[in-house]
């Protein structure tokens, strides 16, 4: 199998393999540098995480459930949604999900001068297994705590599905952030408002939208990729078994999509480089 690999894709896959344990390690040292620390930390990102899931949590809770969603339901929708934001967090943390700052302050140079390939970068920096995994430890805890009332599903498929949402994520971001390419002052902080666009309404049971709205959710703004399909379809609410399968699709599409959008943006980056600083002749 190796054979077939080219040697430059083999190197490649061997540095991001050391850097991820070379940032792991960093990571440990930052967050485990003092007791007080790590305990605060903790649990500052709980309290976040349990905050954001409270309202729908206390409305499934007075209603037992929302529409078609049980009270269960929703509690395994809002630990979905805590664990795809967590998940993005552990992997692409510092800066790496929101890329549009490092483009807009000039500090995607930094990247382009280092000896290995943008993508390991990208799939390398941002790898927090400590410090990014309050959130994701919070969403583990909201699904073990929805339990009883759940259908069976495979786990396979609910890994697979909690990858997708997490790609739809990074995509979608990435294809917004190359708008700092081309206005690095106004959209350095773009990923800000796309992230906080999906976190507040990815926690919500999107059953009671119409056509055209939920239509919307799903293509140009895909939010509903982000936790209300792939949970509806784990849990046998949809018509169609077949549908677990949509946001693993969906992945594919809106990551290519990013993909294609954010090489367009590199392109127009290798010819004029950051711009920002330019008037000041240094940056600073």
């Amino acid at each position: 199998m190796a054979d077939r690999i080219p040697v430059g894709t083999l190197r490649s896959i061997v540095q991001l393999v050391r850097l991820l344990g070379l940032y792991a390690r960093m990571d440990v040292m930052w967050i485990a540098r003092a007791r007080s620390t790590a305990v605060t930390f903790y649990l500052a990102e709980w309290v976040l995480g349990f905050g954001i899931v409270a309202s729908t949590w206390l409305l499934a809770e007075r209603f037992d459930g929302i529409g078609p969603w049980s009270r269960a339901q929703v509690v395994f929708l809002l630990g979905y949604s805590l664990l795809v934001r967590g998940v993005v967090d552990m992997l692409f943390g510092w800066n790496v999900a929101h890329i549009s700052r490092r483009i807009g302050r000039g500090q995607l140079d930094h990247m382009l001068l280092q000896p290995v390939p943008l993508w390991v970068l990208v799939l390398a920096e941002g790898f927090s297994p400590l410090s990014g995994s309050g959130l994701a430890l919070s969403g583990g805890v909201v699904l073990w705590l929805s339990g009883e009332g759940l259908g069976v599903f495979t786990p396979a498929l609910f890994v697979l599905n909690l990858l997708a949402s997490v790609a739809i994520v990074i995509g979608f971001s990435y294809a917004w952030a190359s708008l700092a390419f081309l206005a690095p002052r106004a959209a350095e902080e773009i990923n800000s408002s796309t992230m906080d666009l999906i976190d507040q309404v990815r926690a919500f049971p999107l059953d009671g939208l119409g056509p055209g709205l939920l239509g919307v959710l799903l293509s140009v703004v895909p939010i509903g990729y982000v936790a209300w399909l792939p949970a509806r379809s784990l849990l046998g609410l949809t018509d169609s078994p077949w549908l677990v399968w949509l946001t693993p699709l969906a992945a594919i599409g809106i990551v290519s999509i990013g993909l294609s959008i954010f090489g367009r943006g590199m392109r127009h980056y290798r010819a004029t480089g950051s711009t920002r600083y330019l008037a000041l002749g240094h940056r600073r």
